[in-house]
Order: C-alpha cells, then sequence, then structure tokens
C-alpha cells in the first residue's frame, strides 16, 4: 500500500472510532480490506438513527466527519489519477520515439549532411538586420563546393537550402561544413547556423525523463529541446 493510501487508511480509521465503530471487525465481515463511500455512508447512517436522543451527534461535528471521509477519498482519487497520467505520459513517450525516426531535426551546428531528397537545409538566426548575407558549403578539406549570397536580411530566422548539389557529391554522402557570414552594421562577421540532420536512433530515457534522439553528427539529444522536424 501506497504512503498516500496509509494515511489515508489512518484518517478512515480515526473517524470509524469517532462513530463508535471497529474497522477490524467491519473489514473481516465484509471481507475487505478497505471501507468504500458507500460503506460509510451506511454505517453513518446506521448511528445516526442509532444515537442516544437525549445526546444527539453535534451538527459541527457531523459535518467534521462528512468533510474529513471526503478529504479522504479525495486523496486516493488524486493518487490513482497522478498515476494514470503517468502511464500515460510515458506512453506518449514511446509513441513519439517511434514516431520520430526517419525524421531530420533542427540543431544548432555547421556539420551538415546531403538528406534523402539531395539537399541542404537550413536556417540562420540574425539578431539584428544584414546588409548583406552569405553562405560557404565547404568539404572535409575545407575546399569550397557552393556559395550562396542571401542579400540584405531582416532580424530573426532566414531559411537557406543547397539543392542543385551535383551527383559525384551526393553519390559520397560526405560531411559539409556550413560557414554563415552576415554584416549587421561593423562588417561581415561569423554566424553559427542551424542545420537538419538526420535521427538514427530514439528512446524514452529514465535518468533523463525524456525523449532521447540520437542524432547524426551530433549525438544525444532531448527532443523536447529540438526547435524543428521535417521528414
Amino acid at each position: 500500500m501506497s504512503t498516500i493510501n496509509t494515511a489515508s487508511q489512518n484518517q478512515l480509521d480515526t473517524i470509524l472510532k469517532k462513530l463508535g465503530v471497529d474497522n477490524e471487525k467491519t473489514e473481516k465481515s465484509n471481507g475487505k480490506d478497505t471501507l468504500g463511500q458507500k460503506d460509510f455512508l451506511t454505517l453513518m447512517t446506521t448511528q445516526l438513527q442509532n444515537q442516544d436522543p437525549f445526546a444527539p451527534m453535534e451538527n459541527a461535528e457531523f459535518i467534521a466527519q462528512m468533510a474529513q471521509f471526503s478529504t479522504v477519498t479525495g486523496i486516493t482519487e488524486i493518487s490513482e489519477t497522478l498515476k494514470s497520467m503517468t502511464d500515460q505520459m510515458g506512453q506518449f513517450r514511446i509513441a513519439t520515439a517511434a514516431n520520430l525516426l526517419g525524421s531530420s531535426v533542427l540543431v544548432p551546428g555547421n556539420t551538415a549532411r546531403i538528406d534523402s531528397d539531395g539537399e541542404i537545409h537550413g536556417l540562420l538566426d540574425l539578431p539584428s538586420a544584414s546588409a548583406n548575407t552569405n553562405l560557404l558549403f565547404l568539404d572535409e578539406a575545407g575546399e569550397i563546393l557552393h556559395s550562396q549570397e542571401l542579400g540584405s536580411q531582416p532580424a530573426g530566422l532566414v531559411g537557406f537550402a543547397w539543392k542543385d548539389i551535383p551527383d559525384e557529391i551526393k553519390q559520397k554522402h560526405p560531411k559539409i561544413r556550413v560557414d554563415a557570414f552576415a554584416d549587421m552594421g561593423g562588417g561581415m562577421e561569423s554566424l553559427t547556423p542551424s542545420v537538419f540532420a538526420d535521427v538514427m536512433a530514439a528512446a524514452v530515457s529514465t535518468t533523463e525523463n525524456a525523449v532521447m534522439l540520437d542524432v547524426e553528427d551530433y549525438g544525444q539529444v532531448r527532443a523536447d529541446q529540438v526547435m524543428k522536424f521535417r521528414k
């Protein structure tokens, strides 16, 4: 029996003693371990019918006992509801983990790979408006494979994509470094982009109490910290 249920039973025993009822005998006669609301009301009605007419139960005492029983019942119901919610959250996390397999997630970093559509997608987060915004796509040796000029851009999120990737690059499925630069009034400065990376595996972590994603090139990432998903 849980701590909450034990405390609830102790409160119930106290109430029954005030009613002059031996709970142990009641349990044995009923063949049950707990006293339900219907049983309590039956006992309360019986006590009222058989009380001393010269010393009847005070209204305040009667109301207090009913309030105490309502509290005990409420605590038990809350405990059962919380357990049900915990079970449902666990099932939801498992379903979420399974659904994320085969997706790509947006992660901060400049290491990108070509997706299943033969493209590279990402975002820049500009803290202020940029008069000029450029991107460079480089191989692991530092050789420039492609460049893009995005021109002037407002502050905020700016999407980018490299779609016309040559077939000889696609076939290698290499790591590609994405360097971003923006002129926000003080000359061209480097920015860290965010890129979409493939989810290789997903699992529910009991230690982190969250869905953990194994993201290609980036390792373990919490699902609730991911800004955006793509299928």
